[in-house]
This record gives structure tokens, C-alpha cells and sequence, in this order.
């Protein structure tokens, strides 16, 4: 007999960036942040996890190839799930001893992966989602972020929808770092973002090896979690609670820019941003200038593709300014004719797609699965 569940996460891009560790093991941070959850509709994972007496070894396949469950952090996420699945079963004969069985894990992107776009938060958020609904586990989100966290620290985010706040915590067993929604999706509907993808590459420093480096060797990044996080924690949580576009996007443009003014204050320095990311900056900045107020809100993470925020209201000015320079690229929906003719395009290079998207729901259970009768994935048929 196998058991499954299936289930689909999204991905969260910070507004208030998570950088640096105080803690590698637990995936404890160094500052607390703030973030806020895409539409699955756009951007999401979908992972199935099966277990049955049958199985020989845990087994991952990630976008129809088999990956490593042996890593020290997806070892320590499973070990949590199976520990609070075991405290069930001791408490209660009838239930299926699952917490014995090995486990097959599913999993598809619909997004490049490792890019840039918080592949890594949408791929454990819906494993340890998965699994948790496998394992019938009475746990809230807040305390399944805090297994997510040790998997990817940003996927602790991924488990709640709308605007999601990951607080820090100060113990050091991390029991309260975890992740807290802000404001759900219905507080602020309206907010959209664009994506331009600007590389489908892998990055050349990945973000673990980036953080360590950075609180290792960067004399900006003390000064930033101690003195300018902490205000910015208040500031952006009480501009999404007032619904503040302005001051929202203020803010989430200065914290994108000092990021990356940490990574540059790294040595070696690390760069994440190239000319094509500089540009989009420089394109937005003229956007808020023309429109005399600031409509519009870059937001860079660990590579160079670019999350532009606005609100609905602003959305034919801000998508036409963008589509004038990468209007020839796919995933307009087709919004050519409302955002301006193939003349008036004025082709600028290095974006190879858009993403046009909105604020999204946390993880949803889904009826969809990607294994078949044997437990193996339905691509292997």
C-alpha cells in the first residue's frame, strides 16, 4: 500500500532581506525580514511525498531528475517531520506506523531553478507542506516554518500567503525563529509585481557560501542587522499594514540596494547584480521621477532578475514603461495592444521573459500527484 499527499507551495520575495547566519546548523539569521508570497498561478512548486513498507530508500526526483536526500538539511527537516509523526503513533495504536517507512518525494518546478527565484524557499516549503499532510500532523504553519527554516531559511516564509514576517528569534535552539504572517492576501489585493528574468543561470556564488562570506569579511554588515533592519522591520510592517505604497516601496528599494552594498563590502566582493539589473534601476528610478511619486518598487535577491511592485491602480503606467524597452519579450499575456505597438518598442537586451504576477496563498493541498502505482514519478512511465 502506498500513501501520498501532494501539495503546492509559492514562492516569497523579501522586501527586507534575510542575510547572514548566527547559526549554519539551525539556519538561524542574523536579522529578522519581511516578505511577501507570489501567486501560484505564476510561480510554485509542486511536490507529492508517498511512503509505504515497500520502499527501500528515501528517494528525491526534482524536475524528473533523482537528487540527494543526504544533505545535513534535508536530513534534519525529515528527521523533525518523522519525530512528530512517531510522538502520534506512540499515542495511538491504529495509526500506520509511517514515521517507519522510507519516503519518495516528487517534486516540479514551473520556474527555473536555483536562478534567483527562491526556487529553494518554494522546494522545501512543499516538502515539509507534503509530508506534514502525509503524516496527518496537527502542527501549525508557524511551527512547520520553524522545520522549512532549517531546510532554507527563506522557505519559512513560503508557508504562509500575503505579507510574511520572519522573525529571528533570540534563543539558541531557535524555537523562536519562525515565521508569522503580516497581513494576509485580502488586506492588500491589489499589489502586483513584474518579473524580469534576467538570467535562467545558475548564480556564481550561492547563497549559503555568500552569507558566510559576507559575516565573515564585511564591515557594512554589523552595522546593518544592529542599527538599520531593526527600524526597517517596524517601518515596513507598519507601511503594509496601512496599505502605504509609497513608503512600502521606499523601503523596499533602499534595504534591495544596501543588500547588495553588503555582498559588494564582502571579500572577495560578491555580485549578484550585473549591467542589465543596473539598468532596470535606473529605469524605475525615471518611472517614479516622471510619474512625480513613487509608483513603482525594485527589489533585487541573490541574482540579478529584477521584482518590480506597484499597485493596481498604477498598473498601465508602469507595465507600458516597462514594455517600451522589453516589449519584445515573452510573457505579456498578451497585453501588447493595452501597453503599446511593436513600434514603439525600444529594444533593450539582457531580459529574456517577464513574469507578470500578483500577492498569492501559502501552501494548498492538491488532489494532482506525480507518482505512479509503484511510487515511482509518472514522467518515468
Amino acid at each position: 500500500m502506498i500513501y501520498q499527499a501532494s501539495v503546492t507551495a509559492p514562492v516569497n520575495i523579501a522586501t527586507l532581506k534575510y542575510w547572514g547566519k548566527r547559526d549554519k546548523d539551525l539556519n538561524l539569521p542574523t536579522n529578522s525580514s519581511i516578505s511577501v508570497t507570489l501567486s501560484q498561478n505564476d510561480l510554485r512548486t509542486l511536490t507529492t511525498a508517498s511512503t509505504s513498507p515497500d520502499f527501500a530508500t528515501d528517494q528525491l526526483w526534482l524536475n524528473g531528475k533523482i537528487e540527494s536526500l543526504d544533505t545535513p538539511r534535508t536530513q534534519a527537516c525529515l528527521y523533525d517531520l518523522r519525530q512528530l509523526r512517531q510522538q502520534m503513533e506512540s499515542k495511538d495504536d491504529t495509526l500506520p506506523k509511517l514515521s517507519q517507512y522510507k519516503l519518495h518525494i516528487v517534486s516540479e518546478n514551473n520556474f527555473p531553478t536555483a536562478a534567483g527565484l527562491a526556487s529553494s524557499a518554494a522546494g522545501f516549503a512543499a516538502l515539509i507542506s507534503a509530508i506534514a499532510q502525509l503524516y496527518n500532523l496537527p502542527t501549525s504553519w508557524s511551527d512547520l516554518s520553524k522545520i522549512a527554516r532549517k531546510g532554507s531559511g527563506s522557505a519559512c516564509r513560503s508557508l504562509f500567503g500575503g505579507f510574511v514576517a520572519w522573525e529571528m528569534g533570540t534563543l539558541a535552539n531557535g524555537e523562536d525563529s519562525q515565521a508569522v504572517e503580516v497581513a494576509p492576501l485580502s488586506h492588500w489585493p491589489s499589489l502586483k509585481a513584474a518579473i524580469l528574468v534576467v538570467s535562467d543561470d545558475k548564480k556564481d556564488t550561492p547563497s549559503t557560501s555568500g552569507m558566510q562570506l559576507t559575516v565573515r569579511t564585511s564591515e557594512l554588515f554589523k552595522y546593518r542587522v544592529e542599527n538599520v533592519v531593526p527600524r526597517r522591520f517596524d517601518q515596513m510592517k507598519q507601511a503594509i499594514l496601512e496599505k502605504d505604497f509609497p513608503q512600502f516601496a521606499n523601503l523596499t528599494m533602499q534595504d534591495s540596494n544596501q543588500f547588495h552594498a553588503v555582498c559588494l563590502d564582502s571579500w572577495p566582493p560578491i555580485f549578484y547584480l550585473n549591467d542589465t539589473s543596473k539598468r532596470i534601476i535606473k529605469l524605475v528610478e525615471k518611472l517614479n521621477h516622471d510619474a512625480q511619486k513613487t509608483i513603482a518598487a525594485y527589489t533585487f535577491d541573490a541574482g540579478p532578475n529584477a521584482v518590480i511592485y506597484y499597485d493596481e491602480a498604477n498598473e498601465s503606467q508602469v507595465l507600458s514603461a516597462l514594455y517600451k524597452h522589453y516589449g519584445h519579450v515573452d510573457g505579456w499575456k498578451g497585453a501588447k495592444e493595452e501597453y503599446g505597438s511593436s513600434g514603439e518598442v525600444d529594444k533593450w537586451s539582457g531580459v529574456s521573459r517577464v513574469i507578470l504576477t500578483s500577492i498569492g496563498v501559502g501552501p494548498q493541498v492538491t488532489s494532482e500527484s506525480l507518482i505512479n502505482e509503484a511510487g515511482l514519478p509518472k514522467n518515468a512511465e
